[in-house]
């Protein structure tokens, strides 16, 4: 298997591309990467067969291409196995097919990306100085894994109060300073165990 020098990066949307233009750098170090945001997780499942197929046609044998998803009321198993059919049809081995020889990786967001944030409150307070400075201490935002009515919502009831979002402005975050740009991913692996499983190599 040739080193990997290149990762192709396909996600639902462009709040999720924003975070990784912050985030992969730092994880990848040399290897050089581009982000291909959908309209939605709907979008990006039904254009992934001709995307692959499209991949198998003209990628290089040092690239790589991982396929991010949310894994929302779906189930996982079912999911997973329609990403790696995609894969599969386009002729393309996966990381779960052949560990040492694989062209595509899958995986699933077990939560939502603001979980992260979460994970390192530190991260939210450089990018939101006004925010509560000790939420991340409270009991109901402690683990980022199970904070309850979704962490998106939570974030956002934060933001609000603290002066940074109107209430009609819900999806405008991408708007919005990313604390994606101060969090460390190590901080995040210890503080979410959802972190943890996305980043595991």
């Amino acid at each position: 298997m040739s080193t990997v020098q290149h990762l192709e990066v396909i996600v639902e949307e462009p709040s999720t591309q924003s975070a990784l233009q912050q985030l992969l750098p730092r994880i990848l170090g040399p290897i050089t990467f581009r982000i291909h945001a959908h309209q939605g997780k709907t979008d990006l499942l039904s254009m992934l067969p001709h995307r692959l197929q499209g991949y198998a046609r003209f990628l290089r044998s040092n690239s790589r291409i991982l396929v991010v998803v949310d894994r929302d009321d779906d189930d996982c198993t079912k999911l997973k196995a329609r990403m790696e059919k995609a894969a599969r049809g386009a002729g393309l081995p996966t990381r779960s097919t052949k560990p040492k020889a694989w062209t595509v990786v899958n995986r699933i967001a077990v939560e939502e990306m603001e979980a992260w944030f979460f994970g390192d409150w530190n991260a939210v307070k450089a990018a939101y100085p006004r925010v509560l400075a000790n939420a991340d201490a409270k009991a109901k935002y402690r683990n980022p894994d199970a904070i309850r009515g979704g962490t998106w919502e939570a974030l956002e009831r934060l933001l609000q109060k603290a002066g940074y979002l109107q209430p009609a402005c819900a999806r405008a975050k991408r708007r919005a300073p990313s604390p994606c740009t101060w969090i460390p991913p190590a901080t995040a692996r210890r503080a979410s165990s959802n972190c943890a499983r996305r980043w595991r190599r």
